[in-house]
């Protein structure tokens, strides 16, 4: 049964055939252009549900790709990935309307954790206690009104409101493993910069991994409960598409 149809635009043939076979092995309709112009055409003559573009692209921009899909198909919903990502192109494709702003290379439970939050209009709810005890500590992909911009090494910021943004870690990143984890925040945390680490992720093994900001900010809150919510996640609340926002700060400009 088909599930949903998606054009993937990228003139990478590797990319192409992976979203082929990652996506269409889950039963999603898959077609794939590598020129920007094609893309436009093959939306004017066929129905879609979504579109994959890389910003780079031989002919015309992917953002302007993304510009006029959202303005001559805006039931279509657009995803942006790319092999160079900035704060300033992702600003830029949310601005314009894309769903969500992905770095290459993606693994493909990500891509399909992607697909899913667009089609499965279902298990998107936790349960009714863990949602009152830790809403102010959680992000919900699916309720969110504010688009989520991937970073590194599973850490992603988005607008809270003018000026004030989250930066966190996708939780699904660290916890598919089935380890326990910890958050650690350096002493006297007060400010993030862009491409340099702001906290570490420690797991029950021993490893250290180091959270890279995707943004530079003075911090104006830390999530105090971080770690509790974090040892309270159980595994089926991993493809519900909750992230975990550990600080929040003020944009420099």
């Amino acid at each position: 049964m088909e599930k949903g149809r998606i054009l993937v635009l990228d003139d990478d043939p590797v990319v192409n055939l992976s979203c082929r076979r990652i996506l269409g092995a889950e039963g999603y309709h898959i077609s794939t252009v590598e020129r920007g112009e094609d893309a436009l055409r093959k939306m004017e003559k066929e129905s879609f549900d979504l579109l994959i573009s890389d910003i780079r692209l031989p002919d015309i921009s992917g953002m302007t790709v993304l510009k006029e899909t959202r303005v001559i198909h805006p039931e279509v919903d657009v995803v942006i990935i790319t092999g160079y990502p900035t704060v300033e192109d992702a600003k830029e494709s949310i601005r314009l309307g894309a769903f969500e702003y992905i770095e290459k290379p993606f693994t493909p439970d990500f891509m399909l954790n992607v697909a899913k939050k667009l089609f499965d209009k279902r298990g998107w709810i936790l349960r009714k206690d863990f949602i009152d005890q830790f809403r102010n500590y959680i992000v919900s992909l699916r309720d969110t009104d504010n688009p989520v911009i991937y970073y590194k090494e599973g850490t992603w910021a988005r607008p809270v409101k003018e000026g004030l943004w989250e930066v966190g870690c996708d939780m699904r990143y660290w916890l598919l493993s089935g380890q326990l984890l910890f958050i650690d925040f350096p002493e006297g945390l007060n400010t993030i910069v862009a491409g340099e680490p702001f906290a570490r992720v420690l797991s029950s093994t021993g490893e250290t991994h180091e959270l890279i900001s995707p943004m530079t900010g003075v911090i104006k809150e830390i999530n105090s409960q971080a770690n509790t919510v974090m040892t309270s996640l159980v595994p089926e609340h991993l493809g519900e598409g909750w992230l975990l926002w550990l600080v929040r700060v003020v944009e420099a400009k």
